[in-house]
């Protein structure tokens, strides 16, 4: 296990992501079904990359799946991965109220085989796509999305690692870690008020336990979705620019080393 322990600076801080011309960055929007209900996901890759890429699923905030998503699927895509961003909420499902968005975020807690089937069924449209190769491939996520990839890695998953920006980080009760597959890498603020230290300590602790592959960084001060640069007071920079170069390298372990 490393532990790293960041100061928020002002210090530039290079991003490392390889320029790829943007002709070949492809997108659309997948639609696809779980049950009865339609849902609606977002693909982007290289086309000049071939086919089977090494793939990320990203899983949305309490939002939905949103413009945030798909920028981030983009920039994964420039950055020779393919990008998958799976809904958990449904076709046209785009809560903007915090009460309608709280709703849908604690009935998928509330039945969380239902989360962890909806996670499945991203994948299963990911595995769809050509230049997706799904069977390589990381789960990374934000906020709530960070706590469902943790879901996702409770369950036994078969996935080559999983990734939680600022995510609820709380195991629930009847929950342990001893059916993860792959390694976790955890990246957190120190001043989170929805996921505090203690919470981040008593992970440590789970994933201890349960001799679980992982890495942490914490980023001092860094506050709760410092990666969202709508949020400008929670905003944080150099926490935004650290964490994605803290995912880029685990990709390059986890899926790389794959290919």
């Amino acid at each position: 296990m490393r532990y790293i322990l960041h100061s928020v600076t002002a210090a530039a801080v290079m991003v490392l992501i390889p320029a790829i011309a943007r002709a070949e960055i492809v997108t659309e929007t997948v639609r696809y079904s779980h049950g009865e209900q339609a849902f609606e996901g977002y693909a982007a890759y290289n086309s000049a990359l071939g086919s089977e890429q090494p793939t990320v699923i990203i899983i949305h905030d309490w939002d939905g799946l949103g413009d945030y998503e798909k920028a981030r699927a983009e920039m994964l895509a420039q950055a020779g991965y393919a990008a998958f961003a799976v809904d958990l909420f449904g076709a046209g499902v785009r809560p903007q109220s915090i009460e309608r968005r709280r709703e849908l975020t604690n009935a998928l807690y509330a039945d969380r085989d239902r989360m962890r089937a909806l996670m499945e069924s991203g994948l299963d449209a990911a595995d769809n796509q050509s230049a997706i190769g799904a069977d390589t491939a990381v789960a990374i996520g934000y906020c709530f999305g960070g706590a469902a990839a943790l879901e996702w890695a409770r369950s036994g998953a078969d996935l080559e690692g999983f990734v939680s920006f600022h995510g609820g980080l709380a195991t629930p009760d009847g929950q342990t870690y001893e059916q993860v597959q792959a390694p976790l890498l955890i990246l957190h603020g120190s001043n989170d008020q929805v996921a505090p230290m203690s919470d981040v300590a008593d992970l440590a602790a789970r994933l201890d336990e349960d001799s679980v592959a992982y890495d942490m960084e914490i980023y001092g001060g860094a506050r709760h979705a410092f990666t969202d640069w709508h949020a400008s007071e929670r905003y944080d920079a150099s926490a935004d620019l650290k964490s994605w170069a803290a995912m880029m390298d685990f990709l390059g372990q986890a899926l790389n080393a794959n290919n």
